[in-house]
């Protein structure tokens, strides 16, 4: 059933966005993964039995509307209430409300928007509630719930995904936006276009861009993709760099480095830049990018990435934002080998299972008298004292087996390390049989 607006309700007054708020789950669009036919949410309607549940997805997705909605089609109260401004004070009074309600055999549903904000006591203060069916609990977040939410409220709450809005969900948008108001854009097809590219899946501020084009264009203009960029400007990059957003970004730079997409690693260096992050952040990543995935297939690749963030630190931004780029470019083209984190980590293995395994004495310095007597250097042969100033002496302790830690792929410089090793082998086994 439609929510109905009051007659009183002065609709010119009141901004696109909010007049625009669908009436039915009909009128969401994007949504099919969850309000399609025997998808989750839908079923959950057409039972008629409401769960507590988390919507986690981007901003101007719908998650709102669609709480708002849900509670309509259950014949339940729809009390919302935003985590940014209310504190216990709020959701005790809601609660006590709720009971009263229930008393009455009535429902509620608690919309408890930006849910992640509150802290991890607060969200426990959720657990009775939601447990006796005082409330139905529905949680908004555009951060993800494995890291923002007690694992206690995730295992009474199911969490839906609720995807940004695609080209065609937007497109529709902007219909409805015309038959409401009455009045068709004052724009071309290509300007259209470009309006839903800079909505980037932000169906709110899609709409508020739509507004911005009736109120500014004068009647009976039409304008091209340039005109209309001109006029709404341009849209701050969503990121929040303490955030979600953050991680994924360098998740993906780091990832696209590795896989030599050059490109794309660009895109993502560029999308982190724009969002505001730390440029001195993204050059420590790429250190340690040039350490442990370049490595020592490309050695010039770690004095690279120290060189350019003592260039950046010099030059600052904008100029030094093209070192950062270079360095990108670098480490993309660059042969990859994690060789060397490799042997790291089983030497780390091998020193925590031989931990107290004492050097060969051949190799121990002996300083006193004592020492000497016991044996402490005791056989140990100068390396360049001999031909090819190698001894091929073990320098494992004696009760441990020769292990291969490292061992270099054929790629890059590590080559070239490949054959220094093997000569290295084949002079110790010459050795050890004389």
């Amino acid at each position: 059933m439609p929510i109905q607006e009051s007659l009183f309700a002065d609709t010119a007054a009141r901004p696109l966005a909010d007049r625009m708020r669908p009436g039915s789950i009909a009128e969401i669009y994007g949504q099919d993964h969850l309000l399609g036919e025997a998808a989750p949410l839908r079923r959950m309607l057409d039972s008629g039995r409401l769960s507590s549940f988390i919507l986690w997805g981007p901003p101007g997705c719908g998650k709102t509307t669609l709480a708002r909605l849900l509670a309509n089609a259950g014949n339940m109260n729809f009390v919302a209430l935003s985590a940014v401004f209310c504190g216990i004070a709020d959701l005790r009074k809601a609660f006590d409300e709720a009971k009263k309600r229930r008393e009455y055999g009535e429902g509620t549903l608690l919309f408890i928007d930006e849910i992640h904000r509150f802290n991890r006591a607060q969200q426990d203060g959720f657990l009775p509630y939601v447990e006796n069916g005082t409330v139905v609990l529905v949680g908004a977040t555009t951060e993800n719930p494995s890291f923002e939410l007690n694992s206690a409220l995730l295992s009474r709450c199911k969490v839906f995904v609720m995807n940004s809005l695609d080209h065609d969900a937007l497109a529709k948008i902007s219909h409805r936006a015309e038959a409401v108001t009455g009045r068709p854009l004052p724009i071309d097809a290509a300007a259209l276009d470009a309006v839903i590219e800079l909505a980037d899946g932000d169906g709110r501020y899609m709409l508020n861009l739509i507004e911005s084009l009736y109120d500014l264009v004068k009647p009976g203009e039409i304008l091209d993709a340039a005109a209309t960029l001109k006029l709404v400007q341009q849209r701050a990059p969503i990121y929040d760099k303490d955030r979600e957003g953050h991680y994924n970004l360098i998740s993906a730079l780091h990832k696209s480095l590795r896989g030599s997409d050059t490109d794309a690693a660009l895109y993502w260096a560029a999308r982190m830049l724009a969002g505001g992050e730390d440029p001195l952040y993204i050059l420590r990543r790429l250190t340690r990018f040039a350490s442990e995935d370049v490595g020592l297939a490309d050695p010039n690749a770690l004095v690279m990435a120290t060189a350019a963030q003592t260039t950046y630190e010099r030059l600052g931004s904008p100029e030094g934002d093209l070192v950062i780029a270079e360095l990108v470019i670098y480490l993309g083209s660059a042969p990859k080998s994690n060789s060397a984190y490799k042997a790291w980590g089983a030497a780390q293995r091998a020193a925590k299972e031989f931990s107290s395994l004492m050097p060969p004495a051949h190799i121990l310095n002996a300083p006193t008298k004592l020492m000497k007597e016991i044996g402490y250097g005791d056989g140990y042969c100068y390396d360049h004292d001999t031909p090819e100033g190698f001894s091929g002496q073990n320098y494992f302790p004696e009760k441990m087996a020769r292990q291969r830690f490292y061992r270099p792929v054929e790629r890059g410089f590590e080559r070239e390390i490949s054959r220094r090793i093997a000569y290295w082998d084949r002079l110790r086994a010459e050795k050890k049989q004389k």
